[in-house]
């Protein structure tokens, strides 16, 4: 049999070439629905914990349910979606993924209980598994290796885009519309997406595609969602050893372990063990577990200590994370020239720090820090996260052959996702149990029936206060000092992560590359098709 290898390299049609910058363009709006998803939904989550009829009345937790159902499925989903546009074509399952996308973000804009909001952004969350792979292995099948690099940093660009979009039109709807709005907002983009799609993308898939593994797939699920739904629950009890959270979360755990080892026996696996033998491979998805595990719990609790302590408006908060999106658009199409220039190595490491200095900010932020210290904060974390997401994306597709992209994208997907979800989850626990910790002692004033709610976050602090009208009022300043106090221990938990994420990568990432020898790039075929 042939080795990918030994089979040459894989051409490309004149056709294809010449419209490679407008598929890039669809591609970049099919991650765009994606990455705003996350991100207009932090902007609501205050709104969405409200008393109804204007929000839902969520707990803490099922705000945290609420982001990491759309997460766990995505990321659970992701090796199968990689496999299966593998094997049908890719351009097919990502028309197929955005199509599911759009209908599940209509459902969600209707909920009418945190219980239909979670189910229905479980269903974003099977589109969103579907084009996140399928949208990588396109690029890497449209792009000869020689602008690879340069088209992911372009892409990566794209999440920047997303991040300053996905809050700024969240608070520009929340201030006109209903909650449901930052849902139903996906539905025009995700018309505009289909039809490009349908016009300029073409389709590829893998000529010797591997079997589906649902053994494997419901193994990663369940041990997911097992360790994630403890970690939350321990936060909810701030009582981490706990029986039911130690079991649950155990379990978990055991049904991973179980995952790793089916995988490594199975001639078909979701996840080819083999590969994590390379150091640098390894590195590269640890270093994007850490970094969205450190910077997705600080967006989460983010989003409270700027409208609940400081009493921004959504649109306000939205805007005051510009800089972070700002500083990946215009650094991440580049990290490319800084990769050539100091290698990857030295750049990851130099961004993972740039993370950690600004998530330790937050570690010394309180209710009066001025505003420009805060944005320094961003910038710093929107420059590290730019210096790190295109050199490790490289990495991780371009250590398989091209025929192979859709399951290279769906690893890289879901270490992301798997490291964002674990970020909330975690993060937001240790957010909870600390909060709970400060504030019980002053809830003496609160009704029993009452208290144990009004323990669990600041927004049910607060909305217990007013409900007591005048006595209530001795309550919120303990409340903002309480978050202030549990965002510090949080935040600092964040630089740790993001500390361990610089020594992996200062460790085992590749240093300078050796010069090029201004070989061509693989050589297209001329005609069209």
């Amino acid at each position: 049999m042939t080795t990918p290898a030994e089979a040459g390299p894989s051409r490309i049609s004149e056709t294809v070439h010449r419209r490679r910058w407008l598929i890039l363009a669809v591609l970049m709006l099919s991650l765009l629905i994606v990455v705003i998803d996350s991100s207009i939904l932090n902007v609501a989550i205050k709104v969405i914990a409200g008393p109804e009829p204007d929000g839902l009345g969520a707990t803490q937790s099922e705000l945290e349910w609420a982001i990491n159902s759309y997460t766990l499925v995505f990321a659970g989903l992701l090796f199968t979606a990689g496999l299966l546009g593998d094997r049908i074509g890719r351009k097919r399952l990502l028309v197929a993924g955005t199509a599911l996308f759009g209908l599940g973000s209509v459902l969600a804009a209707f909920s009418s209980s945190p219980e239909q909001l979670i189910a229905f952004r479980a269903v974003m969350g099977l589109g969103g598994a579907a084009v996140m792979p399928a949208t990588m292995a396109i690029l890497m099948n449209v792009f000869e290796p020689d602008e690879q690099p340069k088209a992911i940093g372009i892409w990566a660009g794209s999440v920047g885009m997303a991040i300053a979009i996905g809050p700024i039109t969240g608070g520009l709807l929340l201030e006109h519309f209903w909650w449901g709005s930052v849902f139903l907002v996906n539905v025009p983009v995700v018309v505009i997406a289909l039809i490009g799609m349908v016009l300029l993308v073409p389709d590829s898939k893998d000529p010797n595609p591997g079997r589906i593994d649902p053994v494997g797939v419901g193994l990663s699920v369940a041990g997911l969602v097992l360790l994630v739904y403890g970690i939350i629950r321990g936060g909810e009890l701030a009582d981490f050893t706990d029986p039911s959270v130690l079991g649950t979360s155990g379990a978990g755990l055991a049904i991973l372990v179980a995952f790793v080892l089916y995988e490594k026996r199975i001639d078909h696996p979701s996840i080819d063990i083999s590969h994590f033998r390379k150091p640098a491979f390894s590195a590269a998805v640890t270093a994007i577990a850490l970094v969205f595990f450190a910077l997705m719990g600080v967006t989460f609790f983010s989003a409270f200590y700027w409208q609940s302590v400081r009493g921004y408006s959504p649109l306000e908060s939205g805007l005051l994370i510009l800089p972070l999106a700002v500083a990946q658009m215009l650094f991440a199409p580049r990290a490319r020239l800084v990769v050539a220039r100091f290698g990857a190595r030295a750049t990851c490491t130099g961004g993972m720090l740039l993370v950690a200095l600004g998530l330790a900010g937050f570690g010394f932020f309180d209710a009066g820090t001025p505003l420009w210290l805060l944005e320094v904060a961003y910038f710093l974390q929107g420059s590290g996260m730019a210096l790190i997401m295109p050199p490790v994306t490289v990495a991780i597709m371009q250590a398989l052959p091209r025929e192979k992209a859709g399951s290279g994208s769906a690893m890289n997907g879901t270490f992301r996702q798997v490291g964002g979800a674990l970020g909330i989850a975690v993060l937001g626990s240790v957010l909870s149990a600390v909060y709970r910790g400060d504030i019980e002692g002053h809830l003496g004033s609160v009704p029993d029936r009452a208290r144990a709610a009004a323990g669990e976050s600041i927004e049910a602090t607060l909305s217990v206060a007013e409900k007591l009208g005048p006595a209530g009022r001795a309550l919120v300043d303990p409340a903002n000092s309480a978050f202030l106090h549990a965002m510090h221990v949080t935040a600092w938990c964040s630089v740790a992560v993001a500390l361990l994420g610089a020594a992996v990568v200062a460790l085992f990432l590749p240093g300078r590359p050796p010069a090029t020898t201004g070989e061509p790039s693989r050589e297209r075929v001329g005609a069209a098709g």
